[in-house]
């Protein structure tokens, strides 16, 4: 296989790059954005908290040997979840707890600045930036031949083997599919209206006695949810927001009450800490109206030379910090089925990377119909799982192996059934009753 096209450079793009110039001769990234260091215009919603988390890292740091112990030694924070982090999800306090597995705490623009440098070190690979993605060029059929960027009224043609769509959650493919004549996939949608603000500042290293991270997620009776964290360059960020129309004020004391309603009193230090810091004078807003999943994997008859990666087929609700892990998730399915041969490629690739994500989606679906203001009824299989998960949470609270599964499978390291072990479930009967577990 020769040449590979890959429009966007962002964490997704870059991972299927990645994985693509171990099977082809070239690969070429087309990206709109001129790529310096920091932040971009193209992806607003770099800007804000962002979690690696631990599955997603081992599979960064299995593509591009070495990775981790360069991001530490540039600044990036490296935690024991469940030892330096501080964790209330479904409402219920994670105990401390021992596990092998490790965080890492940084921000989306420096992971892939990083990443970026690495990536362009291979030979194989190359950079357009500055350049739009037209779209996809077909041959005889539904066969892509190559892809057509643009740059300020100039064309450019890519002849591609492959053409990857990792666009974000403003991917294309399906649009190009329709426009070529072929099939559409199927779109599942969860209208979630979460509203969330960000800001950074700085506080003593010491802030919370030696803990790197707070995470409280949000839930039916409180549905906002905030993460603080310390990331590269001695700095803290901070970004809480709410579902169903719930969002965060762009006012630092208005957002800081916000925030107030959010901390849970089992952490007394942490709001001092945040009226002692000096929050910039505005809080950077986003917004993310809905989850969707294209289902390409049903297409009766998928192009050929045409995929997709990251949220341009799958994009969850950003509080559930998932987003990135998917990604690498998926740049491993592609691997695979690379590994596999040619023959049925997009549709071996496209039932691949439903399967590896399709986690991910489930986890966030069923805690986002449990909100009464999210349209749609969670089947009853669905609301029986999550009756038992939320037992697993209050064991969570109290026993020390039940909080290492819990966030074993949060963490993406473990499948959800995972939870299904009859340990965990003995332990689940054990202490996951609603009284006397740890709230908060």
């Amino acid at each position: 296989m020769e040449h590979a096209v890959v429009f966007g450079a962002g964490l997704a793009g870059l991972l299927t790059a990645r994985v693509l110039a171990d099977r082809y001769e070239r690969v070429t990234i087309v990206e709109r954005d001129r790529l310096t260091e920091g932040p971009r215009r193209g992806v607003p919603q770099g800007r804000h908290a962002h979690a690696l988390l631990p599955r997603g890292q081992q599979i960064i740091e299995e593509l591009f040997p070495g990775l981790t112990g360069e991001l530490v030694a540039a600044g990036a924070v490296p935690y024991r979840p469940l030892e330096e982090a501080r964790m209330v999800l479904g409402g219920q306090r994670m105990c401390r707890a021992e596990m092998p597995d490790r965080g890492l705490a940084l921000t989306r623009p420096f992971l892939e600045d990083h990443v970026r440098r690495r990536l362009l070190t291979l030979p194989a690979v190359e950079l357009l930036d500055g350049w739009d993605a037209v779209g996809p060029l077909f041959g005889a059929g539904d066969v892509v031949t190559g892809a057509m960027a643009g740059r300020q009224g100039e064309e450019r043609t890519l002849p591609a083997d492959l053409l990857v769509d990792a666009m974000g959650r403003a991917g294309r493919a399906a649009t190009w599919l329709a426009e070529a004549g072929l099939e559409r996939p199927p779109v599942e949608e969860v209208e979630v209206n979460v509203g969330y603000g960000t800001c950074y500042l700085t506080l003593p290293q010491d802030a919370l006695g030696g803990d790197f991270l707070v995470l409280v997620g949000c839930t039916p009776a409180n549905p906002r949810g905030m993460a603080l964290f310390r990331v590269e360059g001695e700095r803290w960020i901070l970004s809480a927001g709410g579902m169903c129309g719930d969002h965060p004020p762009t006012g630092p004391a208005a957002f800081l009450d916000f925030v107030a309603t959010i901390v849970p009193p089992s952490m007394p230090d942490v709001l001092p800490a945040l009226r002692a810091a000096r929050l910039p004078d505005e809080i950077l807003p986003a917004r993310f109206p809905k989850a969707v999943r294209r289902r390409f994997d049903r297409l009766r008859r998928p192009p050929r030379g045409l995929i997709a990666a990251g949220d341009a087929t799958c994009s969850v609700d950003p509080l559930y910090g998932q987003g990135m892990s998917a990604a690498a998730l998926q740049a491993i399915a592609l691997r695979d089925t690379l590994a596999q041969g040619r023959d049925d490629l997009e549709r071996r690739y496209f039932r691949a990377a439903m399967r590896a994500t399709d986690p991910v989606w489930q986890l966030a679906l069923q805690a986002d119909l449990a909100f009464p203001g999210v349209p749609g009824e969670p089947p009853l299989l669905s609301r029986m799982i999550g009756r038992y998960v939320a037992r697993v949470q209050r064991a969570a609270t109290r026993d020390p192996s039940c909080a290492i599964a819990f966030a074993r499978v949060v963490g993406l390291v473990d499948p959800p059934s995972a939870l299904m072990r009859p340990a965990v479930v003995r332990l689940a009967a054990k202490h996951g009753s609603a009284s006397g577990s740890s709230s908060g």
